[in-house]
């Protein structure tokens, strides 16, 4: 079951987002054309099939500006949507509903687009042992929201931050001068409770890696021969990640070579925003 995010989390990013969207002088259009207390009845509704995620960014946006409307879902996040169906309700002032409009739409539009994204990998991956898995690639100051969006999707997530675990990349071999090196450093710096992950771009490298015994190898920009021949080497003895270069077209070959998991940054960077729309009912 799909565990949603506290209100705490997103209540800050929502009211950012209208204080920006309301500038100086608030929503001038609305307090021009409509009359206060203009009661308002509309539905948040998908034009295009997809994935839900980030009603609650709706909810909040609305309640902010008019903390007595009624928001009703009839789709909820994790779940599909059909071209055309209604995902929400609500009724309340019509100027705040209005002033909220924008908000709502371009965070729920953007978090229902990862998820729609996240549920094609998934899909593509059915029937092997491979989970798709997030990365860090995401919109400053929406990860949380992001992440949340990959897990509506059927993803999983992986580091939230740079202290989640100690994930050592290339750049970090290069600078402590090589993959044993990297390792022993993290050995004696990690505590009992924080998991290694170490980033190769070839078998030589895993290699030096699995005396290590490391929580998770990733193998980056293998090919998938090397893929295969990284599998039979480690046998199951270290969780392998494949990342880099993978898109729709690839995610199913790279999971079949038997890969514990596969990273995919375009999750979060190149998803397309699902299109929704609010219309007065």
């Amino acid at each position: 079951m799909l565990s949603p995010l506290p209100d705490l989390l997103i209540d800050p990013v929502v009211r950012a987002a209208l204080t920006e969207d309301l500038g100086r002088a608030g929503d001038v259009t609305a307090q021009a054309c409509l009359p206060e207390g203009k009661p308002l009845m509309a539905a948040f509704a998908a034009r295009k099939e997809g994935r839900v995620a980030g009603l609650a960014c709706a909810r909040l946006a609305v309640a902010a500006m008019d903390p007595a409307a009624r928001f009703e879902v009839l789709i909820p996040d994790g779940a599909d949507a059909p071209a055309g169906a209604e995902l929400a309700r609500i009724s309340g002032d019509a100027r705040a509903i209005l002033s909220a409009e924008r908000v709502a739409l371009n965070l729920m539009g953007r978090l229902s687009g990862i998820a729609t994204l996240t549920r094609a990998y998934v899909r593509a991956v059915e029937g092997t042992r491979a989970r798709i898995v997030c990365t860090r690639k995401t919109t400053p100051g929406l990860r949380a929201l992001e992440k949340y969006a990959v897990r509506c999707g059927g993803g999983v997530n992986h580091r939230f931050g740079l202290d989640d675990a100690i994930l050592i990349k290339d750049n970090h071999v290069a600078a402590c001068g090589g993959v044993a090196q990297a390792l022993e450093r993290a050995r004696a710096a990690a505590s009992h409770l924080m998991k290694i992950e170490v980033e190769v771009d070839s078998l030589d490298q895993l290699d030096q890696a699995l005396p290590f015994r490391p929580d998770v190898i990733m193998l980056d920009n293998f090919s998938l021969d090397d893929l295969k021949a990284a599998v039979a080497r480690v046998a199951g003895a270290v969780p392998l990640e494949a990342s880099g270069g993978v898109n729709l077209e690839t995610v199913r070959a790279i999971a079949e070579t038997g890969v514990d998991a596969i990273s995919v940054g375009a999750l979060t960077h190149s998803a397309p925003v699902l299109d929704i729309g609010l219309d007065a009912v």
